[in-house]
Protein backbone atom coordinates (compact mmCIF):
# COMPACT_ATOMS: atom_id res chain seq x y z
CA UNK A 1 0.00 0.00 0.00
CA UNK A 2 1.17 3.17 -0.75
CA UNK A 3 2.36 6.29 1.69
CA UNK A 4 -0.51 8.71 3.72
CA UNK A 5 -3.14 8.74 6.45
CA UNK A 6 -4.35 5.43 7.37
CA UNK A 7 -7.13 5.77 9.97
CA UNK A 8 -7.93 2.16 10.58
CA UNK A 9 -4.33 0.93 11.00
CA UNK A 10 -3.03 4.18 12.98
CA UNK A 11 -0.71 5.08 10.25
CA UNK A 12 0.34 8.53 9.56
CA UNK A 13 4.06 7.82 8.15
CA UNK A 14 5.02 7.61 4.84
CA UNK A 15 7.62 4.87 3.80
CA UNK A 16 10.86 6.47 4.22
CA UNK A 17 10.04 9.18 6.23
CA UNK A 18 10.39 8.16 9.94
CA UNK A 19 11.05 11.39 11.28
CA UNK A 20 6.77 12.33 11.03
CA UNK A 21 6.38 9.02 13.05
CA UNK A 22 5.35 11.38 15.91
CA UNK A 23 2.34 12.69 14.42
CA UNK A 24 0.49 9.85 14.87
CA UNK A 25 1.44 9.72 18.55
CA UNK A 26 0.13 13.19 18.60
CA UNK A 27 -3.00 12.66 17.03
CA UNK A 28 -3.89 10.15 19.11
CA UNK A 29 -3.06 11.97 22.15
CA UNK A 30 -5.42 15.07 20.92
CA UNK A 31 -8.33 12.19 19.70
CA UNK A 32 -8.36 10.91 23.37
CA UNK A 33 -8.39 14.63 25.01
CA UNK A 34 -11.20 15.70 22.50
CA UNK A 35 -13.07 12.16 23.74
CA UNK A 36 -12.71 12.96 27.37
CA UNK A 37 -14.02 16.42 27.16
CA UNK A 38 -16.75 15.22 25.03
CA UNK A 39 -17.61 12.67 27.39
CA UNK A 40 -17.38 15.58 30.34
CA UNK A 41 -19.24 17.85 28.90
CA UNK A 42 -22.34 15.36 28.62
CA UNK A 43 -21.75 14.32 32.09
CA UNK A 44 -22.55 17.64 33.47
CA UNK A 45 -25.29 18.56 31.41
CA UNK A 46 -28.26 18.97 34.44
CA UNK A 47 -30.91 16.90 34.12
CA UNK A 48 -34.88 17.70 34.93
CA UNK A 49 -35.50 16.52 37.93
CA UNK A 50 -37.63 13.02 38.48
CA UNK A 51 -41.07 13.70 38.87
CA UNK A 52 -43.40 10.87 40.30
CA UNK A 53 -46.51 10.17 37.80
CA UNK A 54 -48.91 12.09 39.94
CA UNK A 55 -46.89 15.35 39.07
CA UNK A 56 -46.38 14.22 35.39
CA UNK A 57 -50.36 13.75 35.02
CA UNK A 58 -50.85 16.85 36.83
CA UNK A 59 -48.44 18.51 34.15
CA UNK A 60 -50.27 17.23 31.34
CA UNK A 61 -53.68 18.20 32.67
CA UNK A 62 -52.95 22.39 33.46
CA UNK A 63 -50.69 21.62 29.99
CA UNK A 64 -53.76 20.92 28.13
CA UNK A 65 -56.49 23.22 29.68
CA UNK A 66 -54.33 26.06 28.74
CA UNK A 67 -53.84 24.57 24.78
CA UNK A 68 -58.18 24.61 25.20
CA UNK A 69 -58.15 28.40 26.69
CA UNK A 70 -56.05 29.29 24.12
CA UNK A 71 -57.63 27.60 21.39
CA UNK A 72 -60.62 29.56 22.56
CA UNK A 73 -59.54 32.89 22.58
CA UNK A 74 -58.29 32.33 18.67
CA UNK A 75 -61.88 31.39 18.30
CA UNK A 76 -63.17 34.67 19.74
CA UNK A 77 -60.78 36.69 18.31
CA UNK A 78 -61.40 35.02 14.46
CA UNK A 79 -65.34 35.99 15.52
CA UNK A 80 -64.72 39.61 17.09
CA UNK A 81 -65.74 38.47 20.49
CA UNK A 82 -62.70 39.51 21.85
CA UNK A 83 -60.51 42.17 20.88
CA UNK A 84 -56.56 41.97 20.82
CA UNK A 85 -56.16 45.07 22.23
CA UNK A 86 -57.21 44.09 25.56
CA UNK A 87 -55.78 40.44 25.19
CA UNK A 88 -52.51 42.45 25.10
CA UNK A 89 -53.29 45.15 27.66
CA UNK A 90 -54.06 42.65 30.14
CA UNK A 91 -52.85 38.99 28.79
CA UNK A 92 -54.79 36.54 30.94
CA UNK A 93 -52.59 34.24 32.92
CA UNK A 94 -52.89 30.79 29.66
CA UNK A 95 -51.88 33.68 27.29
CA UNK A 96 -48.87 34.63 29.09
CA UNK A 97 -46.53 31.88 27.13
CA UNK A 98 -48.05 32.07 24.06
CA UNK A 99 -45.98 33.70 21.12
CA UNK A 100 -47.37 37.26 20.38
CA UNK A 101 -46.99 35.98 16.53
CA UNK A 102 -49.74 33.07 17.19
CA UNK A 103 -51.98 35.35 18.68
CA UNK A 104 -51.88 38.12 16.00
CA UNK A 105 -52.41 34.94 13.73
CA UNK A 106 -55.76 35.35 14.95
CA UNK A 107 -56.71 38.31 14.57
CA UNK A 108 -59.04 38.62 11.23
CA UNK A 109 -57.40 39.96 8.34
CA UNK A 110 -53.72 39.06 9.27
CA UNK A 111 -51.43 36.90 8.04
CA UNK A 112 -47.94 35.67 8.44
CA UNK A 113 -47.02 39.08 6.61
CA UNK A 114 -49.03 41.74 7.87
CA UNK A 115 -48.65 39.62 11.83
CA UNK A 116 -44.69 40.45 10.71
CA UNK A 117 -44.78 43.57 9.65
CA UNK A 118 -46.85 44.40 12.63
CA UNK A 119 -43.96 43.03 14.91
CA UNK A 120 -41.04 44.85 13.02
CA UNK A 121 -42.38 48.11 13.29
CA UNK A 122 -43.06 47.57 17.07
CA UNK A 123 -39.54 46.24 17.03
CA UNK A 124 -40.60 42.65 18.48
CA UNK A 125 -39.06 39.46 17.66
CA UNK A 126 -41.51 37.03 16.33
CA UNK A 127 -40.38 34.75 18.91
CA UNK A 128 -41.71 36.87 21.89
CA UNK A 129 -44.01 35.81 24.12
CA UNK A 130 -47.27 37.67 25.02
CA UNK A 131 -45.79 37.82 28.84
CA UNK A 132 -42.17 38.98 27.90
CA UNK A 133 -43.52 42.16 26.04
CA UNK A 134 -42.08 44.99 28.23
CA UNK A 135 -44.19 47.72 28.35
CA UNK A 136 -43.12 49.85 25.78
CA UNK A 137 -43.47 47.28 23.20
CA UNK A 138 -47.22 46.47 24.90
CA UNK A 139 -48.09 50.08 24.22
CA UNK A 140 -46.57 50.20 20.73
CA UNK A 141 -48.42 47.38 19.64
CA UNK A 142 -52.06 47.88 20.90
CA UNK A 143 -51.50 51.69 19.01
CA UNK A 144 -50.38 50.19 15.75
CA UNK A 145 -54.46 48.99 16.10
CA UNK A 146 -55.70 51.92 17.26
CA UNK A 147 -54.68 53.24 13.87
Amino acid sequence: MGGGWDRARGHGVKPGNEKNSCISGELNELDKMLVSRAVASVKTQAQAPARSRDQRMDALKRANDIRVKRAQLKRDLKDGQARIEEILRRPPEYVATAKVFDILMAVPKFGRVKAGRFLTQARISQSKTVGGLSDRQRAELIGLFQR
